[in-house]
């Protein structure tokens, strides 16, 4: 009997038994497994030595006292079942992210290596995932037939995917600090303090702060009064009677001028009667 039963002889699902046939059946065998009581292995769970032909009569397969090497399939109310297919190690729900499994390399593609870790489908280990370093192919880091230990990135059930990492489980490599410079003493230290602001032009302090203080400040410096009512009116009256006075000042220039052109003529003509 295979030493994974516990001692409080519970059997276990995948459990490991070399038995022997007791009784054969049109649907299967009886099997002694050294439990006390005969196992039952179905006639869909014998393999045969044609497995590409389906099985017709179990006593062309099997027969009384052969030994065989099977494996629990199911426990259901104190009856054991049994089957000749080795059962999966992993199945997909004991499979879990970060978990550390160890299998076969069994294909290099460009891409990556796929890893047998005894589940329904062999693991993918992507290239970048094979070194923390630059990969150039992945022959450079396994073969064929190594055997590797990896950690579980990510399963997809539904996808049938099984993601694996080696780098996962390796040290990152160590970065080189760059050297320290040490400072030049020798130099005079600039001076950071900043340089005092210059007052405004209203001969108050220049308030510090946020920019809505500042902004205000800027424009109250550069912003005049608007002129009162009385003040625009008294404008105009006083740009209308500049304008009158400029041009009575034109008008009498122009009348002194003819008179003056008048005189001269007259004068002309006077003299060339006498």
């Amino acid at each position: 009997m295979d030493t994974s039963v516990n001692q409080s002889n519970e059997i276990q699902p995948k459990t490991h038994f070399a038995g022997k046939v007791v009784k054969v059946s049109l649907a299967g065998a009886l099997v002694d497994i050294g439990t006390g009581n005969p196992a039952y292995l179905h006639v869909s769970q014998i393999v045969s030595e044609k497995p590409d032909q389906p099985i017709k009569m179990v006593s062309e397969v099997l027969s009384e006292g052969q030994e065989l090497d099977v494996w629990v399939k199911k426990v259901k109310e104190g009856r054991v079942e049994l089957t000749m297919h080795q059962p999966l190690g992993l199945d997909w729900k004991d499979l879990k992210a970060e978990m550390v499994v160890k299998g076969k390399v069994v294909r290099l593609e460009k891409f990556g290596v796929f890893v047998e870790i005894g589940a329904e489908r062999p693991g993918l280990i992507h290239i970048s995932e094979l070194a923390h370093g630059y990969v150039k192919t992945t022959g450079d880091v396994v073969k064929e037939g190594d055997e590797v230990e990896a950690m579980i990135l990510d399963v997809n059930r539904k996808k049938k995917q099984i993601k694996l990492s080696l780098k996962a489980l390796q040290e990152p490599p160590v970065k080189e600090e760059a050297p320290v410079q040490l400072e030049d003493t020798s130099e005079r230290k600039k001076d950071t303090r900043k340089p005092a602001r210059k007052p405004s032009r209203s001969g108050k302090p220049r308030r510090e702060g946020s920019y809505e203080a500042d902004l205000a400040a800027f424009e109250s410096e550069n912003t005049e009064p608007d002129p009162t009512y009385m003040e625009i009116v008294l404008r105009a009256a006083m740009d209308k009677a500049k304008t009158s006075k400029s041009r009575a000042e034109k008008l009498r220039k122009d009348k002194s001028t003819s008179h003056e052109q008048d005189d001269i003529l007259a004068r002309t003509l006077e003299n060339k009667v006498k």
